[in-house]
């Protein structure tokens, strides 16, 4: 059994963010109360935003299947009808879902996309990463070695990893998926 993140982009005009966080924590509310719920949450890039990150995560596809197909979910995101622009959806399981070709689909049609191509072998897929971690982790080392290499292990190991990471998830990963995809799902 492996765990199922569902990631989630909705447009929504700022002026109604009141009812957006209503929404929202109202599905929460309902997605919880089925077996093998394991969380939610949700940001914006600025307050201002129009754009809404959701995630939510159950234990397994069987468990998110259920939700998903719901009488629960479907009121719910009828709710939601002419007020939601359109969504992007993507399912991870794992690292290897930065190596997936992403899903889209209208929320308020409630109809399930198309599943995603299988996620390449592991063994290229850690080769890839290899490539952008490698360099990153060295450059890191670098940096700390001349900046804060006198602070204590742990907040320099801290230090470290906030930066990598976001660079990691947001620019580095993305980017060498896009320059492999020609070997990954060859």
């Amino acid at each position: 059994m492996t765990a199922v993140t569902v990631s989630i982009t909705r447009h929504i005009d700022p002026e109604h963010n009141a009812e957006m966080l209503a929404w929202v924590e109202a599905g929460a509310s309902l997605a919880e109360r089925f077996d093998g719920f394991l969380g939610v949450g949700w940001v914006r890039p600025a307050i201002d935003s129009d754009e809404w990150h959701m995630l939510y995560r159950f234990a397994d596809a069987a468990a998110l299947a259920v939700w998903e197909a719901s009488a629960q979910r479907r009121w719910w995101l009828a709710a939601a009808q002419g007020r939601i622009g359109e969504s992007h959806v993507e399912r991870r399981t794992g690292i290897e879902g930065w190596f997936d070709e992403p899903t889209t689909y209208d929320v308020s049609d409630g109809a399930d996309s198309e599943p995603p191509p299988p996620a390449p072998p592991r063994w290229k897929q850690m080769v890839t990463i290899f490539l952008v971690f490698f360099p990153l982790s060295l450059a890191a080392n670098w940096v700390v070695g001349h900046s804060i290499a006198d602070w204590p292990l742990v907040p320099r190991v801290l230090a470290s990893v906030v930066v990598m990471t976001p660079l990691m998830t947001y620019v580095f990963l993305p980017w060498i998926t896009r320059r492999m995809s020609w070997w990954l799902h060859r």
